[in-house]
């Protein structure tokens, strides 16, 4: 076989299609892809395969390239767009005509439908009975100028093609199991196997990572490389994603496109070193490391058959973990920029600043900061049920917070600790039960049964808020 157009250094690719948004799946095989590249100083491209038009979604095409940005696995060529290439794709499948290694189909979409379902009757896979592929190929040429047709590969009726998988070994298929796969379709675009050979040799591309849902079409794929002469690129095909029980990756057990992790509030650097972990094994064992030592560590070898489980708890915790690292300025920022964007409320990043210490380490993502400290920066609500609770009548609950909010105006200093020492105080000197006591006041401050630490927030929002929300909390509750 030639090795024209096969450069020496290593050049990998992530090729998905524009069919919706672009799926978790997708990231992982552009992480191993990416990385591979990046290990060997190599290059990483992208292309769109839009060839199946009926199935395009709008908007598609762009968010692959947002959630591929966002992870930072930034591509070095491209996106390219199959769809712009059709009269490469035509010139290569015509060139595989005129050699006789591939034909015109003339047959209707009815007689298609009569051999599968006759394949089905005799317990046979589904496949074309070569009716076309006897037709006198002038005749045949002179047939396209009228008649709607397909041009499909001439597959060898005997022998195997193999092909060695990184991950899996020698992997063999018998020919005559393998259907005359169609090159063209009847209006003029590629199919995938096409598109994808003649793509990959052309832009050079060496490694071949993907999942493995695709080991069937790869013996298609070496018998065009075979017909065209040209040298396969290394395969090796990733074990599939499955979820806790085992089942496909599905929305029914939660988040599955990229950009749903994005809009959750999940760190990227997080995400990525969770993939990371699915179906790869760091040699060290670890669990927590950054992309630049996932590259360093990065062997294909390492990659197992296995199927790995999506555990989105393990997910949470990892993402959890990433929150806590960083510093507490930057998790701010990216705090302040994910209420802006996907909240719609424009914190001041000064109390985001006072805030991040006392709910770092109870917040798994940013979109639990907005759920357990929004009351930072909106006005809260109260019902007469919630700040009573079972725990005290009208006149006791407005007792407690007349006493507090005259107390509290007094302080010289509006420091958390002192401020809990002093209502601990105030407590016992009046005969409140503590517990009952910081209920009421969490309710009244926080609008929450569940906040950060109770005298923090109230040090956070400071003396003129906290205050106010107390005396709102007070009218609720005289008003019926």
């Amino acid at each position: 076989m030639k090795s024209k157009g096969i450069p020496t250094s290593v050049k990998t690719r992530i090729a998905p299609s524009p069919t919706g948004a672009p799926h978790i799946g997708t990231a992982y095989a552009a992480l191993f892809n990416w990385a591979l590249a990046q290990k060997n100083k190599g290059k990483f491209l992208l292309r769109i395969e839009d060839t199946d038009q009926s199935r395009i979604v709008k908007g598609a095409k762009d968010q692959i390239s947002e959630a591929l940005k966002w992870l930072g696995l930034n591509w070095d060529e491209g996106p390219i767009l199959q769809s712009q290439r059709l009269p490469i794709y035509k010139k290569h499948a015509e060139k595989l005509v005129a050699e006789d290694k591939a034909y015109y189909c003339f047959c209707s979409s009815s007689r298609l439908e009569q051999v599968r379902k006759s394949a089905q009757k005799k317990g046979l896979p589904p496949k074309y009975d070569g009716r076309c592929r006897a037709l006198d190929p002038k005749e045949a040429k002179k047939r396209t100028k009228s008649d709607k047709f397909v041009i499909r590969l001439k597959v060898p009726h005997e022998g195997e093609s193999v092909f060695n998988d990184l991950i899996r070994g020698e992997v063999r298929f018998k020919n005559e199991l393998i259907n005359d796969q169609v090159l063209i379709k009847s209006d003029g675009f590629p199919t995938y196997h096409l598109a994808v050979v003649v793509d990959d040799y052309l832009m050079g591309v060496t490694h071949v990572l993907r999942g493995e849902e695709w080991i069937s079409s790869t013996p298609k794929h070496v018998l065009l490389y075979q017909a065209f002469g040209w040298e396969l690129p290394k395969f090796a095909h990733l074990p599939i994603l499955r979820e806790t029980d085992k089942s496909k990756l599905s929305k029914r057990h939660g988040s599955v496109g990229i950009l749903e992790f994005k809009e959750k509030g999940y760190l990227p650097e997080a995400l990525l070193n969770f993939l990371a972990l699915l179906g790869w094994s760091h040699p060290k064992e670890k669990e927590i490391f950054d992309l630049d030592e996932f590259v360093k560590n990065f062997d294909v070898s390492r990659v197992s058959t296995s199927a790995p489980v999506f555990d989105r708890g393990k997910l949470d915790w990892m993402n959890g973990e990433y929150i806590r690292k960083l510093p507490d300025d930057e998790l701010a920022r990216r705090i302040a920029e994910y209420l802006k964007k996907y909240r719609g409320v424009e914190a001041d990043l000064s109390v985001i600043s006072k805030a991040v210490p006392i709910v770092k380490e109870r917040i798994k993502n940013l979109g639990d900061f907005d759920s357990l400290a929004g009351f930072f920066f909106t006005d809260v609500a109260w019902t007469k049920e919630t700040l009573l609770g079972k725990r005290d009548s009208s006149k006791s609950a407005s007792e407690k917070l007349i006493t507090i909010t005259e107390e509290y105006e007094k302080q010289k200093t509006w420091d958390a600790g002192k401020m809990e020492k002093f209502t601990r105080y105030l407590a016992e000197e009046k005969g409140w039960e503590v517990p009952n006591l910081f209920m009421l006041l969490r309710i009244a401050v926080t609008g929450q049964e569940v906040s950060p630490p109770l005298f923090e927030s109230m040090e956070v929002l400071g003396r003129e808020r906290t205050i106010s929300r107390l005396n709102g909390a007070l009218s609720v509750i005289r008003r019926n």
